[in-house]
């Protein structure tokens, strides 16, 4: 399942790409006919990602909200700009960072079948990232949890490739959906019951209310921290990379109930979870190591095996202490972590 980075990026996509245009929306597929014929032909006005979620804004009060889920994807045909963050303002949906400024796009490699870098791949929970392409060209992109570049489009608007859920066309730029969770035309009203439902995201709430938010919940909840971050109505965004990530990078055991770690842990959680999620944006890559030398920080970017401190690295030693990670389920979904330096809270020294 895509994590919040790459749903602010596919957001951006749009920000960059459709809003302001008049858009032409139909359903291939067919399942999504009525939906389509109530905002085609309509201009969209805003595009905005909220953790796992994104809604996009049409004229006359309607809205399209796009869950991806574990399967979903969308593929973008014509003339793009690959990796749109280099978006003005405008087109980040006047989203900021927490210092109030747009950061600008980062160049990154990809690796390819044999881990050496390679062009045209880029990432999400297991991938890598694509090298910005710059200036719009006629090509392909699909953005899911992995952004995959293709070849250049001969012809536009392209055939629809697979069950097309939703098409999206304006006279320079083609956006394809195929197997979202959810997938539907709202008023406003039911966009903020939406909202209302979705924890604080760093890139999109008041920073310092959406920390107080963050830690008001934590901190009256038994529930372990390590479902907590997973919850999307504690914090949104987060998912198994980021979140096995931030717990060891605060040397958290995964299983401390959330009532009982210290005020200023909480708050180093949510910081530490706007940083690396900014990283995310910017780069394309969840980049979750730090105080690397440039030439390890450049094997990051080219492989996910050097880009990680736990995740994904059951049974290796922990890149600290040496104790083998452990994987275990939490709530169906795999957890990574170091038993050593993530030790519980009361048997630190």
């Amino acid at each position: 399942m895509p994590e919040g980075h790459s749903v602010h990026r596919i957001a951006r996509q749009f920000a960059l790409h459709f809003v302001g245009k008049q858009v032409a929306v139909s359903s291939p597929q067919g399942r999504f006919a009525a939906g389509a014929e109530r905002i085609d032909g309509l201009r969209m006005l805003s595009a905005k990602a909220v953790g796992k979620q994104m809604f996009l804004e049409f004229e006359h009060d309607r809205w399209l909200r796009v869950h991806l889920g574990l399967y979903g994807a969308w593929d973008f045909a014509g003339n793009f700009t690959a990796d749109a963050t280099t978006a003005s303002a405008s087109g980040r949906m006047g989203q900021t960072n927490q210092h109030g400024t747009v950061v600008d796009g980062a160049d990154a490699v990809a690796d390819g079948a044999d881990g050496t870098a390679a062009a045209g791949t880029v990432v999400g929970e297991h991938e890598d990232s694509l090298a910005s392409i710059g200036a719009p060209r006629r090509t392909r992109l699909r953005m899911s949890e992995q952004e995959k570049a293709s070849d250049e489009v001969s012809d536009f608007p392209p055939e629809p490739i697979g069950a097309v859920r939703v098409r999206l066309l304006t006279a320079d730029t083609c956006a394809d959906l195929r197997g979202p969770t959810a997938c539907e035309v709202l008023t406003p009203d039911e966009v903020q019951v939406a909202l209302n439902k979705l924890g604080p995201d760093p890139l999109v709430d008041d920073n310092g209310e959406a920390e107080e938010r963050f830690v008001a919940t934590v901190r009256k909840k038994q529930t372990a921290i390590g479902l907590l971050l997973m919850d999307q109505s504690v914090v949104s965004g987060i998912g198994n990379v980021y979140r096995a990530e931030i717990l060891f990078r605060a040397r958290l055991d995964p299983h401390t109930p959330g009532k009982l770690i210290p005020e200023e842990l909480v708050r180093e959680l949510w910081r530490d979870w706007a940083t690396l999620l900014e990283i995310g944006v910017t780069t394309g890559q969840m980049m979750t190591m730090d105080g690397l030398t440039a030439d390890d920080y450049t094997a990051a970017l080219a492989s996910r095996d050097d880009r990680h401190w736990v995740y994904h690295r059951e049974g290796l030693p922990c890149r600290v202490c040496g104790t083998n990670i452990v994987m275990e389920l939490a709530s169906a979904r795999k957890l990574y972590w170091c038993p050593s330096c993530q030790a519980p809270l009361a048997k630190r020294p």
